[in-house]
């Protein structure tokens, strides 16, 4: 059980974009440097991963363009809604994650944020090699032939 009123599983903020635009690699669970406004407002569930993407910079990861909107009761300490916000992950993993995504065709996308049992916010992240078109289309004929499976077998 989560701190306070919330559950762990009540806060689960998923990038369901990068699932289609992207064939996950390698997954990792990093931790985030948050304000005490951001955690708050994460807590809400006021977060958004949309088009959120991970960089190096000083040997450090970093997360860039994700959305935590101001906390409601947050006044003149509150936070700004798209700033970039560093990862926490051990040393090994972040050499690892530097030398695959130098080989080109390999980026670093955000997948799922969420509130583990500690009250701590912990962002999925993973080593990605983008699709291409036919890709995408292959991967919605699957879904839909899945889908039209699972419709009429069950009758």
């Amino acid at each position: 059980m989560g701190k306070g009123l919330f559950k762990t599983s009540d806060i689960n903020i998923k990038n369901r974009r990068a699932t289609f635009d992207y064939d996950f690699i390698d997954q990792y669970t990093a931790g985030i440097v948050l304000t005490g406004t951001e955690i708050k407002s994460i807590r809400l569930g006021k977060a958004s991963l949309v088009d959120t993407f991970c960089y190096f910079s000083r040997n450090e990861l970093w997360v860039k363009n994700m959305n935590v909107s101001e906390y409601f009761y947050g006044s003149y300490n509150n936070h700004a809604s798209r700033r970039d916000r560093k990862l926490l992950l051990q040393k090994k993993e972040l050499m690892k994650l530097q030398r695959q995504v130098k080989e080109s065709g390999f980026t670093i996308v955000p997948v799922k944020l969420y509130i583990n049992n500690h009250g701590l916010a912990k962002l999925v992240i993973a080593l990605a090699k983008g699709k291409k078109l036919y890709d995408k289309r292959e991967a919605i004929k699957e879904r839909d032939d899945k889908r039209y499976m699972d419709r009429f077998l069950k009758k």
